[in-house]
Order: structure tokens, then C-alpha cells, then sequence
């Protein structure tokens, strides 16, 4: 019987456990700070004119996230296994719901979400060589430098998790680092000066709901990368207690640097004028000490959005990884380098998506690309977050009516049969006892919150004239996965019987 609480070796093809608390922290926090924060502000600023109403959707996504991110951190301490939320949907709801959830990152979430921080990067780069957008062959190099930074990415990845996690760790350090910077001189030399700036009777601030609404799929965006901790669960270290505290410390982390990071663009602008800037962050620190904080900005957000590509190239492959050995995908993408432990055909797989969806989203114009992307990307995965929060009822339910037929004991035996499969790399929906190592406070409270933001971003997205049918098309292919699963899954699943 193992011992779920330590690091285990390799049995058969499985992954190995050999990621720390402090590296996962990095890992959620890597995944989250990217190009959001940079890029989101303007276009937040200029659906939510008012100072209020701008730091409260701010505050208002991180609330939600956090009610996400504690929920998470119980259902993550009883599942602690490769591909996180995809294994929540599996154990709660079965292999179609799970099937769709893969199928999704597959074709639309993650190659999105590379696509659109590999782009970023790319701009970024070349604005850093003194390119600027509109000139001749911007697009073109944006894409060169975009997919260069993808194939680097892949290449540490599947050298080995140590690789991977130590250029997140060293990313993480450098964006918050550069973050902090700007945050500190900005409350130190632009608030005794910011005068009007934070007064709710700032020109133009009204306030409507549906605005609001849609400025908070921009904050999602920005803060997206939370969960993506629960990805890696099967490689964690003590995961019981470090998959729940990474989560969670790194999703804290976050939401207190991106309040801080927009009372600091306050402190130097007025919203009116954050909303005119494309570049807020460079031009912040443009006015505060020159050209010189300038060059500075734009090496920290290359930083941000190269630690944050690592990251996503690192956590997806898990997902296609986990799906392929439940036989729900191609039993090549289970396959783990026997040299270097790593879901090595999965992160090639995730490498080679992203660099068509760069190709394709710079076809289009630059900040065309980076919104189509990311509102694809946001509205796409709002409906597996519902699900994978709201697995915490079944498994509860479960849980008692577990304990009502057969008592504590037996339940034990179940989980520690479980964890012995897994551990052998096999995983299938197993007789499960739910037993976290901490439990969500203000159940119910708390993931019923999370689960009605994510409604509200839904309902507002079809409610909105421009936004209706981007949503109606992105739900449409989630949809598509689900004739797919029973012509092939399903059929093969019934011969088999």
C-alpha cells in the first residue's frame, strides 16, 4: 500500500513526484501573471469610466477566484492526481462530461491561451528592439518571436519537470519582482499627486451591470491560472497538504498584486486616460522615471508572459496526458520519456497547437488576435470551472451516503485501493472515499458563490449584442465534443462489452 503523503518512484509509466509547495505556488502564480494585467486595464477602464467602479471588478474577480480557489483546495487534497480538474469531472460526473472537458482544452482552451501570451511576448519583444506596432513586418516577426518562445518552452519541458519548474521559478520571481517595482514607485511618487483620480465623480464614471459584467471576462482573463496547480497534482510532493496550499497561497499572491497594480496605474493617470493607453504599465512608469523604467516594463512583461507560457506548457500536457490513460485519447499522449519522466508526446502535441493558433490569430491584427483569443478562451472554459467547483456537492453526497452503508472503515480501504492504482499509472473511476485533508469554509456558501459568477458571465455574454455570437460559437464547439465521444469512445466502450 503507498503512501500517498510522500514521494513516490515511477511505477510502470507514471510521473514522478518531484514538485514542492514553493514550486507549485510558482506554477499557479507563473500561470496566472502573464500578459493580463499589462494589456487588460485599458480596456476595462474603458468599459468601467469611474475609479470605483474599475478597482471594484478588480476586487469583485478576485473575491469569485478565491471562493474557486478554497473549494478547489479540498477537492484537490482528496484527488491529488495528474490532469486536476479533468479528474474532478471524471470521479463526479463520469467519462462524457470529463471527455468534453479534454476535448475543449484540445481544440480550443490551451492553444488559445498559448497563442494569445505567445503573442504578447512576441510584440513585446520586438517593441523592446524598438519596433512598434503598425510597422512593416511587425505582425510577421510578432509570430517568429511567438512560436520561438513556444518551441523553447516545449523543449525544457520535455528535458524534465526540473527544468520546467526551475524556469517558472525564476520567472515568477522576476514579474513579481518587476511588478513590486513599479507598484512601490508608484504609490511612493504618483499618489500624493493623484488628486481626482480616485474620485467616484471622475467624468464619464457610470455604471451599468452589463458593462460590468463584460469587464469582468477581461479580469477573469487576467486572473486565469489559478486552478492550473491542480494540473500537475500527480507530480506534487505531500500532495494532500501541498496541492490545497498552493492553490490556494498562489491565487492570495495574485489577487493582492493585481489590486495593487491598478491602485498604482491610478496613482499616475486617471481612468480616462488609463483606458487611452495600450501599454499602461510602460507608460506608468514612462511618466514616473523616464525612459529608462520604460525599457524596464517591457523586459518584465517579456519575462511575465515567457514564465507564464512555460507554465501553460507544463500543466496542459497533463490534462491530454490523464485522458489518454483513462483511454479517452490517444494512448501514445500516455506515453512518459523513460530518461526524463515527462508526458513527453503530450507537451509536443500542446507545443504544436499553440504554434498554429499563433499562425492563425496573426493573420488578424495584433490586438484583434489578443482579444479574440482571450475572450474564446475565457468564455470557453467559465462552464468547466461551474463543474469542477460543483463536483464538491457530489462528492460530499457521495460521502454520506458512503458512510451510511458501509462506515469509516471500509471507506479507507476504497481510497487506499485507489491510490495504490494510480500510483501504477492506471487510472479509471474507482468506489472512491472523499476524504480532503481541509475542508472549504462557508460550505455551502462559498462554492455557490463561485458558481453563480460564472452563470452571470454567461448569461451577460448572450445578453450583449457584440459578445452573443463569439459565445454562442465557442459554446458550439464545446458542444461538438459530445456527438464525437459517443461515435468513438462510446462505440468502442459498447464492442468492447
Amino acid at each position: 500500500m503507498s503512501d500517498i503523503n510522500t514521494p513516490t518512484q515511477p511505477r510502470g509509466s507514471h510521473l514522478v513526484r518531484q514538485i514542492g509547495l514553493g514550486s507549485g505556488i510558482a506554477v499557479v502564480v507563473g500561470s496566472t501573471i502573464g500578459s493580463g494585467i499589462f494589456k487588460s486595464p485599458s480596456g476595462i477602464a474603458e468599459q468601467l469610466p469611474g475609479p470605483l467602479a474599475m478597482l471594484a471588478v478588480w476586487v469583485v474577480g478576485g473575491f469569485f477566484v478565491l471562493c474557486g480557489a478554497l473549494t478547489l483546495g479540498e477537492i484537490g487534497g482528496a484527488f491529488p492526481y495528474s490532469g486536476g480538474l479533468y479528474v474532478y469531472m471524471r470521479e463526479a460526473y463520469g467519462h462524457l462530461s470529463a471527455f468534453l472537458f479534454g476535448w475543449a482544452q484540445l481544440v480550443l482552451l490551451r492553444p488559445s491561451s498559448i497563442g494569445a501570451v505567445a503573442i504578447v511576448f512576441g510584440q513585446y519583444f520586438l517593441r523592446l528592439t524598438g519596433r512598434q506596432e503598425g510597422q512593416p513586418g511587425f505582425n510577421e516577426w510578432t509570430a517568429v518571436f511567438a512560436i520561438s518562445a513556444i518551441i523553447i518552452v516545449g523543449i525544457a519541458n520535455v528535458l524534465g519537470v526540473k527544468f520546467g519548474t526551475v524556469i517558472g521559478n525564476l520567472t515568477t520571481i522576476a514579474k513579481t519582482a518587476g511588478l513590486l517595482v513599479l507598484i512601490v514607485l508608484a504609490l511612493a511618487l504618483g499618489l500624493p499627486h493623484a488628486g481626482s483620480h480616485f474620485s467616484s465623480s471622475t467624468p464619464g464614471g457610470g455604471f451599468s451591470i452589463q458593462m460590468f459584467g463584460l469587464a469582468l471576462v477581461s479580469v477573469l482573463w487576467a486572473y486565469d491560472g489559478w486552478a492550473d496547480g491542480s494540473y500537475i497534482s500527480g507530480e506534487i510532493t505531500n500532495p494532500r497538504k501541498n496541492v490545497p496550499k498552493a492553490i490556494l497561497f498562489g491565487s492570495l499572491l495574485v489577487i493582492a498584486v493585481y489590486v495593487l497594480a491598478n491602485i498604482a496605474y491610478l496613482s499616475v493617470f486617471s481612468v480616462q486616460e488609463i483606458a487611452k493607453s495600450q501599454i499602461i504599465a510602460a507608460d506608468s512608469m514612462s511618466k514616473l522615471v523616464g525612459m529608462g523604467g520604460v525599457t524596464f516594463i517591457v523586459a518584465t512583461v517579456m519575462i511575465s508572459t515567457f514564465g507564464t507560457l512555460n507554465a501553460t506548457v507544463l500543466t496542459s500536457p497533463r490534462i491530454f496526458f490523464a485522458m489518454a490513460e483513462d483511454k479517452l485519447f490517444f494512448p501514445q499522449l500516455a506515453k512518459v520519456h523513460p530518461r526524463f519522466n515527462t508526458p513527453h508526446v503530450s507537451v509536443i502535441l500542446t507545443a504544436i497547437l499553440g504554434i498554429v493558433y499563433v499562425l492563425a490569430a496573426t493573420a488578424m491584427s495584433g490586438s484583434k488576435a489578443f482579444g479574440a483569443l482571450t475572450d474564446a478562451f475565457v468564455i470557453g472554459v467559465v462552464p468547466f470551472y461551474a463543474l469542477s467547483v460543483g463536483s464538491v456537492f457530489v462528492f460530499r453526497s457521495r460521502e454520506k451516503k458512503r458512510k451510511a452503508t458501509n462506515g469509516d472503515a471500509e471507506g479507507n480501504k476504497l481510497a487506499d485501493s485507489l491510490i495504490d492504482t494510480v500510483e501504477r499509472g492506471h487510472l479509471e473511476t474507482h468506489p472512491h472515499a472523499y476524504s480532503p485533508s481541509v475542508h472549504t469554509p462557508l460550505y455551502p456558501v462559498t462554492p455557490i458563490l463561485f458558481i453563480a459568477s460564472t452563470l452571470f458571465l454567461l448569461l451577460n455574454s448572450l445578453l450583449d449584442a457584440d459578445s452573443r455570437i463569439p459565445t454562442l460559437i465557442t459554446l458550439g464547439i464545446l458542444a461538438a465534443g459530445a456527438p464525437l465521444y459517443y461515435a468513438t469512445i462510446a462505440r468502442r466502450n459498447r464492442r468492447a462489452s
